[in-house]
């Protein structure tokens, strides 16, 4: 056989190898083609809610791909209010059948939305990312009915998985409540914000009050615990609560604006989902909502007081009073100190009562009078004493006539002007020691003029005589008198060009300073504690630590969190037990509202914590 023959049989068989490998490799490539086509192809994205929706009652909107995807863009909803969402729920599963494995992953978005208007309304298909590509999802049109049809809104609801609580205008609430809408001037009138509701409320997250135009306001304190009470309105049982409390004063007549309150309330709804087992009848699940609840505004009519009767003496007191006096004593003797105590008690609006103007005699040295109040706000006004104390010290002896003073003011329960009068007193002042004064003008001491005593004895007693002092002209004293202002000169400026350098840089500044920001801080947490006012007191210490870690360990504000703390202590080689202390602190004020039972007792631990912790991390830099 010849060498060509040879190696061409030799080629034969590697030639149908290589062709054989290559098909392969092609019916390969395309079988995987044709899976990404047909993967693509059965990738369902898609928008699913009831058809038929109730005004002012929530229902739920699932965008569902059997795939997995991201970047999920929503559409504008228009008059579908968004109260939750979106909620991300994922599941997969994994079956092998013959020997053949297939996987699948399933991905929902679930929107709560409630509607505030009637009528068909479309809503725009959503888009989602998948392998790179924007995938959208089908459009829906909605029905909106009255919410009237309330069987039917139930019905509707528990098909769909919804809620079956509707939040509605009539089941929850906010009246504004005042005492009277028709009062005279500076007659105190009560408004109250109390909740109407028949749904479960979890806290609220805002309160955004009016003005009070025109008003002087003073606020009722309001326990912080507050528990719901039963009460009928139109015919229904609603629980309700006082929000918010306060005492007017209206200052001009006319017809005066209350404007709208609007309170921000979390709620707490229950949802019915469809039975799957036995045992989802025994746990229901909630949806939290949030819900801006408006109260309306307010007119009052503000009357004049009357012009006939009003006299002289009325400053604009307005209410029911009483007044009495007393005089600590009418005999005594010159330069000897007396009183006159006058009390007003009563209730209107007592921080407006001007004091009453006792006309001294001359002769009679008066000072500024001691004003003490104890005032009370409550529901039916300001109520109360103020008690004012007239010191005065007769400076020459005889007999005086203190005349009575008028106090005015227009009463409520008569609707006329009453006029109080403090007795008209009488002295008997002795001479006393130390001779007598000239008092021309009592509110003035520099017109006291001493009599009896323009005429001196001349000095009968042991004569000191001192040695002549010296000019200090050229001497030591004299000399140091230059040299020390130089030195003491020459150290300030050494001083105060160190103090400089390192006020330059603001974060060495920030760390010198932070415990006594810190502890400031804390001082103003301290009175919340007093107070009982627990919200805030959290949120002082919060904001007490993570500002004191901010500046003394250099970290932005924007860069603080648990992790970047946690690494920095470890750093500067702060004991692990004490980094746990301040997570502690904070992991306590965030969970703050989660706890309705938290006591005086518990706050005070806390805030003794927290100095503790600080105080211990002072002590390890000394040490460092």
């Amino acid at each position: 056989m010849s060498e060509q023959l040879r190696a061409s049989c030799f080629k034969l068989p590697t030639l149908y190898k290589m062709k054989q490998k290559f098909l392969i490799l092609l019916s390969l490539f395309g079988v995987i083609f044709s899976w990404n086509i047909a993967a693509q192809s059965d990738v369902k994205f898609t928008a699913s809610a009831p058809a038929v929706v109730y005004q002012d009652t929530p229902f739920q909107l699932v965008y569902s791909i059997n795939t997995a995807a991201k970047d999920l863009q929503a559409p504008d909803f228009q008059v579908f209010e968004i109260l939750a969402g979106p909620y991300e729920s994922r599941s997969s599963y994994t079956q092998i059948v013959n020997g053949q494995r297939t996987s699948s992953t399933n991905l929902s978005y679930t929107f709560t939305l409630m509607p505030n208007k009637t009528g068909n309304f479309k809503v725009p298909g959503a888009s989602i990312m998948v392998d790179g590509k924007r995938v959208r999802s089908n459009d829906l049109i909605i029905k909106v009915e009255s919410a009237d049809k309330s069987s039917q809104a139930q019905q509707q609801s528990a098909q769909s998985g919804g809620s079956t609580q509707r939040v509605t205008s009539e089941s929850i609430f906010v009246r504004p409540i005042v005492s009277k809408t028709n009062v005279y001037e500076q007659e105190a009138i009560t408004i109250t914000y109390k909740l109407y509701t028949l749904l479960d409320v979890a806290q609220f997250t805002g309160v955004k009050l009016p003005d009070f135009n025109g008003f002087l306001k003073q606020d009722i304190e309001q326990s912080q615990n507050k528990q719901l009470s039963a009460e009928t309105y139109k015919g229904r049982s609603y629980g309700t609560v006082v929000l918010y409390q306060a005492i007017l004063f209206p200052q001009h007549t006319g017809e005066l604006e209350i404007g709208k309150a609007q309170f921000t309330a979390l709620l707490r709804l229950k949802n019915k989902a469809q039975v799957r087992s036995i045992f989802d009848d025994f746990f229901d699940s909630y949806t939290n909502v949030e819900k801006t609840l408006t109260a309306p505004a307010v007119r009052i009519k503000v009357n004049e007081l009357p012009i006939d009767g009003k006299p002289a003496s009325f400053s604009g007191a307005v209410g029911n009073f009483n007044l009495t006096t007393s005089l600590s004593a009418g005999n005594l003797k010159a330069n000897e100190a007396a009183t006159i105590k006058v009390v007003i008690s009563g209730v209107g609006n007592m921080k407006l009562l001007r004091n009453p103007d006792i006309q001294f005699p001359d002769g009679i040295e008066v000072y500024d009078p001691k004003v003490e109040n104890q005032f009370n706000t409550v529901s039916g006004g300001v109520s109360g004493t103020k008690t004012i104390e007239y010191l005065f010290i007769p400076r020459r002896s005889g007999k005086y006539d203190i005349p009575s003073a008028e106090l005015s003011y227009f009463d409520l329960n008569n609707k006329t002007y009453r006029t109080l009068r403090t007795p008209a007193y009488k002295l008997n002042v002795q001479p006393g020691e130390g001779g007598e004064t000239v008092v021309e003008n009592y509110t003035g001491k520099e017109e006291v003029k001493p009599i009896n005593r323009d005429i001196r004895h001349i000095y009968t007693g042991n004569i000191k005589l001192k040695q002549e002092n010296r000019p200090i002209f050229g001497s030591f004293l004299f000399w140091m008198m230059f040299v020390v202002p130089l030195i003491v000169a020459a150290i300030l400026f050494v001083y105060f060009r160190k103090q400089m350098k390192e006020n330059a840089d603001i974060a060495l500044v920030k760390t010198k300073k932070a415990n006594k920001v810190a502890l400031k801080r804390l001082k103003q947490a301290q009175k919340f504690l007093e107070e009982g006012k627990k919200e805030s007191f959290y949120e002082e210490i919060m904001k007490s630590v993570w500002m004191y870690i901010s500046d003394k360990l250099s970290i932005p504000v924007a860069e603080l969190n648990k992790d970047n703390v946690q690494s920095k202590m470890m750093q500067q080689g702060i004991d692990e037990e004490l980094i746990g202390k301040f997570k502690q602190i904070l992991d306590t004020c965030e969970f703050a509202s989660y706890a309705p039972n938290t006591g005086q007792l518990e706050m005070g631990n806390l805030y003794q914590d927290a100095i503790d912790a600080i105080t211990l991390v002072e002590d390890f830099y000394k040490k460092k």
